[in-house]
Parts: C-alpha cells; sequence; structure tokens
C-alpha cells in the first residue's frame, strides 16, 4: 500500500477515469442492443451492465496489481455488434448457455499455452497495422467531431498542442477538464437528469444449443482473439512490457467469462484501444508506475457496474462530439507509434499496409469483424512474400 501511494499521480487516474468514460461511452449502446435482442428485459439489462462493470473492474485491479503494470480488462465491443445482429429470436437461457461454451474455449487457449504460440504467429508490424487500423476511426474522429461542435473540439486540440508543449505529462488531464468545463457553461453538460439507481444482478439459467454454439458462440471466439486479445498484446508489446506473460491473462478472462455470463458478462478480453490511453506516456512518464491507472480503470469499472441503473443517463450526459474527441486525442500517440512500427521493417511493408487497409474499411464477413480478416490477408501476403 505504501508503495501504491508512492507512485500515486493525477495523470494516471485521470487515465483510468477517461478509459472507462471511452469504454462505456463509445459502446454501451451496443450492449444495450446486444441484451434486448437475446430478449433482455430492461432489469436484466441493468444486471448486464452490472456484470460487465463488476467483472472488468475486479480482473483489471486484480491483474494490474499482481503484475504491476496496467492489464485493462474490457468487454468485447466487436463481439457485442455481432450479437446484437445475431442474436435476434435466439432466447436468453440459449444466449447464456453459449457465453458459458465461450468463456470455457477462452480458458482452454488460454491455460494451454496456445494463445502464446498462435501470438508468436503473427509478426508485430501485421498486429502493429492491425491496430492502426482499429484505431485509425478515432483519430479521424478528431476532425469529423468538429462539424458537430467546432469551438468544443478545437477548444480541446489548442489545449492538447499547448500542454504537449508545456506540460505533456498532463495534456488529456488539461484536454478533459477544459472540455467539461466549455460543456458546463454551453449547458450542453447537465448532471440533473442522472439517475443514480443501484442494479441488482438477475439470473438467467443456461440452457445448451449447438446451432447457437455453432452459429454464434464460435464467431464470438474468433472476434474476440482477433479482434481483441491480439490488439490488445501488440498495445502491451508497443507499451515496453513484451515480457508480460499472456496466457494467464487469458486464462482469467475466461473464468470471468464463465462465471458472470448467467448475469450478462457475455466476454472479456484485453482491451486495445482504452488500454491505449493507460500504458502512453500520458498516463505516467515511468512505464513501472503506469499500473495505477490499471488499478483507476478496475475502481471506475466497478462503480459503474454497481451504479448499472445510472450509467446510460450518466454517459448520455457528455456530448458525443467531446467524447470522440476526448478519445481521438489520447491515441494520437499510440496511432503515430502503430503505424511505424507496421512501416519501419521492409520486409513486411506490403503486408502490414494490407493489414492496415483491411482492418480500417470495416469490412464484415460471415459476422467476423474486419481485424481478423486483416491479420489473415497480412499473413497470406508474408507467405507469399517469402523467398526460398
Amino acid at each position: 500500500m505504501n508503495q501504491i501511494l508512492k507512485d500515486l499521480s493525477l495523470s494516471a487516474i485521470v487515465a483510468g477515469f477517461i478509459a472507462v468514460l471511452i469504454g462505456f461511452a463509445s459502446a454501451v449502446a451496443i450492449v444495450f442492443q446486444a441484451a434486448q435482442a437475446a430478449g433482455a428485459n430492461p432489469a436484466q439489462v441493468e444486471s448486464w451492465i452490472w456484470a460487465l462493470g463488476i467483472g472488468m473492474g475486479v480482473t483489471t485491479f486484480g491483474l494490474s496489481w499482481f503484475y504491476r503494470r496496467p492489464i485493462i480488462i474490457v468487454w468485447s465491443t466487436p463481439g457485442a455488434a455481432l450479437l446484437a445482429s445475431s442474436l435476434e429470436g435466439s432466447g436468453l437461457a440459449q444466449t447464456t448457455g453459449t457465453f458459458i461454451v465461450v468463456g470455457l474455449l477462452i480458458i482452454l487457449i488460454g491455460a494451454s499455452g496456445w494463445f502464446n504460440r498462435f501470438a508468436k504467429l503473427i509478426p508485430m508490424p501485421i498486429a502493429a497495422a492491425m491496430l492502426a487500423g482499429i484505431l485509425l476511426q478515432f483519430g479521424i474522429g478528431i476532425f469529423t467531431s468538429v462539424q458537430t461542435d467546432a469551438v468544443l473540439i478545437l477548444s480541446m486540440i489548442l489545449t492538447y498542442l499547448l500542454m504537449k508543449w508545456l506540460a505533456p505529462r498532463y495534456a488529456i488531464v488539461m484536454v478533459l477538464l477544459v472540455g467539461t468545463v466549455f460543456c458546463m457553461l454551453t449547458g450542453s453538460l447537465s448532471v440533473s437528469d442522472i439517475d443514480l439507481g443501484i442494479a441488482t444482478p438477475q439470473w438467467v439459467t443456461p440452457s445448451f444449443s449447438l446451432a447457437s454454439i455453432m452459429g454464434i458462440g464460435i464467431p464470438l471466439f474468433i472476434v474476440t482473439m482477433a479482434s481483441q486479445n491480439l490488439p490488445g498484446v501488440a498495445i502491451l508489446q508497443n507499451s515496453g512490457y513484451s515480457q508480460q506473460p499472456i496466457s494467464p491473462i487469458i486464462t482469467t478472462t475466461g473464468v470471468c467469462t464463465s462465471i458472470l455470463a448467467p448475469f450478462g458478462g457475455f466476454t472479456f478480453n484485453l482491451a486495445a484501444i482504452t488500454a491505449a490511453i493507460c500504458t502512453s506516456d500520458e498516463a505516467h512518464p515511468e512505464p513501472n508506475k503506469r499500473y495505477i491507472a490499471g488499478l483507476s480503470a478496475g475502481i471506475f469499472n466497478l462503480i459503474a457496474g454497481i451504479f448499472g441503473a445510472a450509467v446510460v443517463s450518466l454517459f448520455a450526459a457528455f456530448p458525443a462530439a467531446m467524447v470522440a474527441g476526448l478519445a481521438g486525442l489520447a491515441l494520437l500517440s499510440t496511432i503515430a507509434a502503430s503505424l511505424h512500427n507496421a512501416l519501419v521493417t521492409p520486409t513486411y511493408r506490403d503486408a502490414a499496409i494490407m493489414t492496415f487497409l483491411v482492418t480500417a474499411s470495416g469490412i464484415n464477413m460471415f459476422n467476423i469483424a474486419s481485424a481478423f480478416w486483416g491479420v489473415v490477408l497480412g499473413l497470406c501476403v508474408v507467405m507469399f512474400s517469402r523467398k526460398d
């Protein structure tokens, strides 16, 4: 505890908060759609938020504490999108059973060490290109948001550039502060309508359907591995944590998924986008002190889960333009580093640019997200480019 108190920093705490804010604000609506497609009633939708918040909070805090690194665990946003488009008419009981099976598959690939072998098959330029493709839209979002609220976004950009010159460590802290104050002064941020209700977990007895497992569970598993865990590993490696053991983390997310599936915890995995915020220099210039951002994110996730009934109204209070601008600015350095790592090695350059373009395109074939197809194409290019 004394060491944690010594390592505490405002920038790391705020990085954890921003990660949770962006994670919920940018994707919670998709989770609602997925829950409703499965047939969940309002109380069960709140239970999904409770399960996701508790699961993310416990695993993020616990793993960050144990490894003294910012290990950020989140729900699978591409997985939620897949569920929202695939669960209609499947029934909540069968859906719950499918989530449990997915959790068991994740445990298997983690505990067996197969994920480590699988990850080693993916060259770093390919993984970095995939990550850059995933993050690209967030960078573009900074400037598309200018059309919605030019004065707000331009003031945030100006604050970012000024603070990067004066005090880079607190650049995102000041962007958040300036954006919040601006929105309060203009009346676009109101807290009067927030309902501070506490969510109650709702148990759903699972049933198992082979059709549901094959049609929904296997694609969800593939999407989680390819679109979330691989970029999550790339984030850790690009941020200087290349020696981090991955298999125990994957196993932990599988156990958490299996336990919380009956309450709506559909899939947990390594974060990609929000992890970039907690593992960057903006969180703390010293990598061995960035774990505070992980502890912070864990606590804020727990709070969000407990007050699941308030999540919708709380995050609805922040203007969409501000959230988009904040996310993009917080990820600028990570986008730049990913592009550099993707293209710096001439041998992999063609494969990396193909991976980047396919991932950024957002194509979805067979309900599998574009990041997966980007990696597949990149590996094919690598294979055909090799000379004996």
